[in-house]
């Protein structure tokens, strides 16, 4: 069983439009609010005065999706004049800091976005209202992606996406080309993948890997670029029958037959020098600079990677995950969302439902958000239009992103998901760079993630 410190059950929130219906009255400009903080129902209708609320907002942006934020944030309050917004934006690291401060003192925005990631961690730490009986109220499930990967195993929900982030094989066309290599396929293997990039590493020389006097000390051109859990090690794992949490979230299973062996085929990959390492990748301004500079062949890579790929003028394109040896395959996914304080009052939280839902629901919202290009939009209707599929711009092969979704999990995430990630790469890191073996590795992160675990779970 999960403990959930200080979780608490949101069951009563939908008695709240009732009381907003409450002394309704005709006539008014329809626009002003009254002394008494109730908006005036429009002249000739029979809209029933509201309450005046006002939430604050919190998101992080950068320059361009802050605009459109504010754009969208402007077309909800015009068709909800009783809701007033106030937003609390920041790059992505201020951001998160400052919330858990304010998050602290008691004092978080009543509604906010979320790393998909850290949804369980708010959740589980009781910062999160349950929207569950919300979901299912105003919402039909089955119009939209991502709304399993914020439930927990208790079947309660807590959060809607914003939109979806999920991992796909990146691939640069011309590398393939000038190396006279087909194309990945669906039907690729890990090993298949391998065999590709052995051909597409070059050394300083202008020799490939699978030349004898190839020198991996001086790689000029990686086969695949290779860094975190997202676009990295977890869906090697995850494919190789391995993973590292039970499915209560509460328990390591890193220590298995199958983590070794997709461990192994990771380490032989940078020790031959056609995968990038740890110290390869500090050569570099950034890890997710490889592949854009056109200094991979290949990288694992989440829907966000798009802009930095399209800013780079690369000749790229996309396709699904290898499967591993059993023929499993699996995409990593991170269903930003918008999830509301626990903190927030009813009318608050009301408020913030409804900008949730305006966000979900409005096709138009969904294709002015989706032109951006951070994000797999959550509706399917709109994921499925031209609007995605067809933009003009790279990657081609756009559907691979929503055919993912047919083989896509979490990143095994909970209360505590930073400080396990953290141990394993501690150690993934010394059999990364051949310091000690993989079996040794395996055991070491196994104890050190379950010590984080029981820590917060027992």
């Amino acid at each position: 069983m999960v403990k959930r410190k200080g979780m608490s059950v949101l069951v009563c929130m939908l008695l709240v439009l009732t009381v907003f219906a409450a002394g309704c009255s005709k006539g008014g400009s329809g626009t002003a609010d009254s002394p008494g903080g109730v908006t005036e129902p429009k002249p000739g209708t029979d809209t029933p005065a509201q309450e005046q609320t006002e939430i604050t907002l919190g998101y992080y942006s950068d320059g361009k999706s802050d605009a459109k934020m504010k754009e969208l944030i402007t077309t909800f309050t015009d068709k909800h004049p009783n809701i007033t917004v106030k937003t609390q934006s920041a790059p992505y690291g201020q951001f998160y800091q400052k919330l858990d401060t304010q998050i602290a003192a008691g004092k978080a925005p009543d509604v906010w976005l979320s790393d998909g990631a850290l949804v369980m961690k708010y959740a589980e730490r009781g910062t999160l209202k349950d929207v569950t009986e919300w979901i299912n109220k105003d919402l039909n499930k089955e119009d939209y992606y991502g709304l399993e990967f914020n439930k927990d195993a208790e079947g309660h929900y807590w959060g809607i996406p914003q939109g979806i982030q999920i991992g796909v094989l990146y691939y640069n066309k011309d590398l393939f080309d000038k190396a006279g290599i087909s194309y990945p396929e669906d039907s690729w293997t890990w090993e298949d993948l391998k065999l590709a990039a052995e051909k597409l590493t070059v050394d300083a020389s202008g020799k490939t890997a699978v030349d004898a006097s190839f020198d991996a000390n001086s790689v000029s051109q990686f086969g695949l670029t290779f860094f975190s859990i997202t676009e990295g090690w977890f869906s090697v794992l995850k494919s190789y029958g391995g993973g590292i949490l039970d499915e209560t979230n509460t328990k390591s299973i890193v220590d298995s037959p199958e983590n070794k062996q997709a461990m192994e085929w990771i380490v032989d990959g940078m020790n031959r020098g056609i995968f990038t390492d740890p110290v390869d990748l500090k050569s570099f301004q950034s890890s997710m600079a490889v592949f854009p500079s056109g200094s991979a062949a290949m990288r694992i890579g989440i829907y966000a990677r798009v802009q930095a790929a399209n800013e780079a003028g690369l000749n790229y394109d996309v396709a699904l995950l290898p499967t591993g040896p059993d023929g499993k395959r699996f995409a990593p996914v991170i269903a930003n969302s918008w999830v509301i304080s626990a903190k927030a009052d009813d009318a608050k939280a009301q408020a913030a439902w409804e900008w949730m839902k305006f966000w979900a629901t409005e096709d138009e919202v969904q294709k002015e958000w989706a032109a951006l290009g951070e994000a797999v939009p959550v509706k399917k209707s709109v994921a499925n239009s031209d609007v995605f599929l067809t933009s003009g711009a790279n990657p081609a092969n756009r559907q691979a992103f929503l055919d993912s979704f047919e083989f896509a999990g979490t990143l095994d995430t909970n209360a505590v998901w930073e400080e396990w990630v953290s141990k394993f790469n501690e150690n993934a890191e010394r059999a990364f760079l051949g310091d000690t073996p993989v079996e040794e590795t395996l055991k070491k992160a196994n104890e050190d993630i379950q010590k984080v675990l029981d820590g917060f779970y027992k």
